[in-house]
């Protein structure tokens, strides 16, 4: 009668687990289908593995920006996009025609800009990485592989810059911290958990997983003091 019971009392324990589990699920793609519809993008699918949202039905033109409404709802984890992607582009706003006045003096003819394209050779995605990575490093939590508000939209900037790079390139994200108390060890776990949350924001933001690949260094290559030995760090590979 013993194991009978045992065995009956794990059974219930699953399927109350099981149960929790979908109704976290349900109230998941339900905040997330009403966060779409506020930011007006309701033509999708949104579903959930555990706090994990998978996007489905999206046009092109819209993936990315419905990935980051569903990551930015509360209590989601991670999300991807199946199907086409299109990446973001920096929004234009018109201006409006200014009236001409005749006047008897020349003026000199208008300045014109243009926005150089992004760049689609090696070398020149890996300076591009590097300069976003200067002005905006990806920092973490004190301690943590937790990304703060401004590391997270850092390396959301960079997977979208990335998405408009040449398909065949790879990249591979290296984690570094300073020399603490814990050892060696310990900086080489949370070195390569901050790598391994950063290549989810990448894998999560367009790139397919086989082109991201992570790893945590510890504190075996220091780059300064203090700041600069905690650090993340993308190549292209």
């Amino acid at each position: 009668m013993v194991p009978i019971a045992v065995l009956v009392t794990a059974l219930l324990a699953g399927v109350a687990t099981w149960a929790q589990s979908g109704g976290m699920e349900r109230d998941l793609a339900a905040r997330a289908q009403t966060a779409l519809f506020e930011a007006g993008l309701p033509t999708g699918d949104v579903r959930f593995d555990g706090r994990d949202a998978i996007l489905s039905g999206f046009p092109p033109d819209q993936a990315l920006r419905a990935l980051e409404v569903v990551q930015g709802v509360d209590g989601v984890r991670a999300a991807k996009v199946t199907g086409d992607v299109v990446p973001l582009a920096p929004s234009t706003t018109a201006s409006p025609p200014s009236s001409t006045v005749p006047t008897t003096t020349s003026s000199p003819p208008p300045t014109t800009t243009t926005t150089a394209p992004p760049p689609t050779d090696k070398a020149g995605v890996q300076a591009e990485i590097d300069r976003m990575l200067t002005e905006t490093p990806i920092s973490f939590e004190p301690d943590s592989a937790r990304l703060t508000a401004d590391g997270t939209q850092a390396a959301r900037g960079i997977a979208i810059a990335l998405a408009k790079a040449p398909a065949g390139f790879r990249y591979r994200v290296t984690g570094h911290v300073a020399r603490g108390p814990g050892g060696e060890s310990a900086a080489l776990r949370l070195s390569r958990d901050r790598a391994r949350a950063v290549a989810r924001i990448l894998t999560g933001n367009g790139l397919a997983v086989s082109r991201v690949t992570y790893r945590g260094l510890g504190d075996t290559r220091p780059a300064g003091d203090g700041e600069e030995d905690r650090r993340v760090e993308i190549t292209v590979v």
